[in-house]
């Protein structure tokens, strides 16, 4: 997942240590004999120093994803960046603000970029000053000041690191998105389908997980998404986050599978389950496969285009390759090298 390889980020104090001891390290092992050896001495110091910080601050804003445009295609301002894929982009945007993430990506940038010049700036005035150690001393003060000055910037990305590395892993490879009223047999259904038991990964937008499944057909791999507490309600029932996670899932869902259950033991009429289905499918806008579970306990119900029994496993298979074939996928895009 893209947000996986981001580290810690490390907070002012404790980058400033760190290149502070490795400066001292430096200077131990010169020998000073002379006016000059000195001098030598302390610029290692110092731009030992300044290289920590600077690689430091820019290998940050490396590890995190471009952010730049949201449709991925725009090249990374730094290199090594990686590129955002859209559904990614509106989920960071969803949980910790995109426009904020630039901004302090873009602080970190500029005060590795500023260390730099000042070392350089530095140096020069060392080799002509009296004592090189009373003006690298100076340029440790003014180091430490840019570093301070981005304390909060960089505690803001590790914020944004821990809560970005929780978001589920899906990728962009052909998804089936499981929609309907809890204890429809979404879950069941996942279950059943997938080659092992569904992830269930930790999902920011609502107290509860969110199910992934994969499975595998013709060398395409397919993946297969429940969302509980976001498509399992009526639209005026969710919040402004909720409709938001809605809309980054249109980003990978191919077809939708809407589940009914004609027994109404899942708690809710059938009615609401119907009204349910007619606002997904003005929200989503996807090709839709409407499935009655619990067969085994109900009869069909009008309405459905298949049935089914996530109990017994009667009509599931079908309902799969049904929806395989609702897919419109590229197999050169998608197929497993």
């Amino acid at each position: 997942m893209i947000f996986e390889k981001i580290p810690t980020v490390p907070t002012s104090e404790e980058l400033l240590d760190k290149s502070f001891r490795r400066a001292a390290r430096a200077k131990h092992g010169k020998r000073i004999l002379d006016r000059a050896s000195k001098l030598k001495a302390e610029e290692s110091m110092l731009l030992t120093a300044a290289n920590i910080l600077s690689d430091n601050l820019v290998n940050i804003v490396k590890k995190f994803p471009n952010f730049d445009q949201s449709d991925g295609t725009a090249e990374p301002m730094i290199p090594g960046q990686s590129k955002m894929p859209p559904f990614y982009h509106e989920l960071a945007d969803i949980l910790v603000g995109v426009d904020e993430l630039r901004m302090n990506l873009a602080s970190v940038q500029w005060a590795g970029n500023k260390i730099n010049e000042m070392a350089r700036k530095y140096v020069g005035m060392m080799r002509n000053a009296e004592d090189a150690k009373v003006v690298r001393k100076q340029a440790f003060g003014r180091i430490s000041s840019i570093v301070d000055s981005i304390d909060g910037n960089l505690r803001f990305l590790n914020d944004a690191r821990n809560k970005l590395r929780k978001l589920p892993s899906i990728d962009e490879g052909p998804a089936i998105v499981v929609a309907g009223y809890p204890n429809v047999g979404k879950s069941s259904f996942v279950a059943l389908v997938s080659s092992a038991r569904p992830e269930i990964a930790s999902y920011p937008f609502t107290t509860k997980g969110l199910a992934v499944g994969h499975f595998t057909r013709n060398k395409i791999r397919y993946q297969v998404i429940d969302t509980p507490g976001l498509l399992d309600r009526p639209l005026d029932e969710r919040n402004e986050i909720e409709l938001q996670a809605i809309s980054a899932l249109k980003h990978v869902g191919k077809v939708i599978l809407y589940i009914i259950d004609p027994s109404e033991t899942c708690g809710y009429t059938l009615g609401k389950q119907m009204h349910l289905l007619e606002g997904i499918k003005k929200e989503f806008g996807l090709p839709m496969l409407v499935v009655a579970n619990k067969t085994d306990i109900s009869k069909p119900a009008g309405g459905a285009d298949m049935n089914m029994s996530t109990l017994t496993g009667e009509g599931v298979e079908a309902v799969l390759d049904r929806l395989v074939a609702m897919i419109p996928t590229n197999k050169h895009i998608y197929q497993d090298k």
